[in-house]
């Protein structure tokens, strides 16, 4: 490939012969190549870049090899090798040749892609436009996706509090219930002892109603005899 590339610098140098070809952006631009060959490469020459080779074609059936995988979206082949750049941009403006593929290499006549300057910082603005509004687009978007996680953060502890809330509820009246279950057990409890407290027979009411005589008799049968 550097072997390519001095020999493209010394031939483009010795170069004179340049068509100029006026092209609308957005456009489809055809190149011929005035070389007979069955084999080419075609050459992009811009002003402060070094020589870009396209790509390689083959005699047909056989597909072109390119030599950057973003070309097979904006450059094909047509029959007799002639280029066709799709969509043309303001990347894509500059000087193209085709070259044969034997030794010594041999270049066609150069075309140079041009556009008018107003249509240049046409694009340029729609570029800069398109760039300023991709960014406010994805701002927006993190915004969003940051506010979306915020409320599903703010729903989670909602629902969690609210959890709490009720099952801390249903445990106070839990606890309200067995405090209120225990104290009527021990109501209970008391009243039965109380009722027992109170069965026990009262010996100074009977004794009142103890009839004296039974009393001496009672006495007299417990007197024992005297000696």
């Amino acid at each position: 490939m550097r072997i390519i590339h001095l020999q493209l610098y010394v031939l483009i140098c010795c170069q004179a012969a340049v068509a100029e070809l006026l092209a609308d952006l957005g456009s489809n631009v055809t190149i011929n190549c005035d070389l007979d060959e069955n084999e080419v490469y075609w050459i992009l020459l811009k002003t402060s870049d070094p020589p870009t080779v396209i790509l390689r074609t083959f005699p047909t059936p056989i597909s072109p090899h390119y030599y950057n995988k973003t070309f097979r979206n904006k450059y094909s082949v047509q029959f007799n090798h002639r280029l066709v750049i799709n969509n043309v941009t303001a990347d894509e403006l500059g000087v193209y040749y085709c070259m044969n593929t034997r030794t010594p290499p041999k270049l066609s006549n150069s075309t140079r892609i041009y556009i008018t300057e107003l249509t240049v910082l046409t694009e340029c603005h729609n570029h800069t436009v398109t760039e300023y509004t991709e960014q406010i687009q994805t701002q927006w978007k993190i915004i969003i996706i940051i506010f979306g996680l915020m409320n599903g953060l703010l729903v989670i502890v909602v629902i969690g509090l609210v959890k709490i809330f009720v099952v801390g509820n249903r445990r106070s009246e839990e606890h309200s219930e067995q405090l209120n279950t225990d104290l009527q057990q021990t109501q209970v409890i008391e009243q039965h002892q109380e009722q027992l407290h109170y069965a026990t027979v009262d010996f100074s009411k009977l004794r009142r109603n103890i009839r004296s005589s039974q009393i001496n008799s009672t006495y007299a049968a417990l007197n024992l005899p005297k000696s």
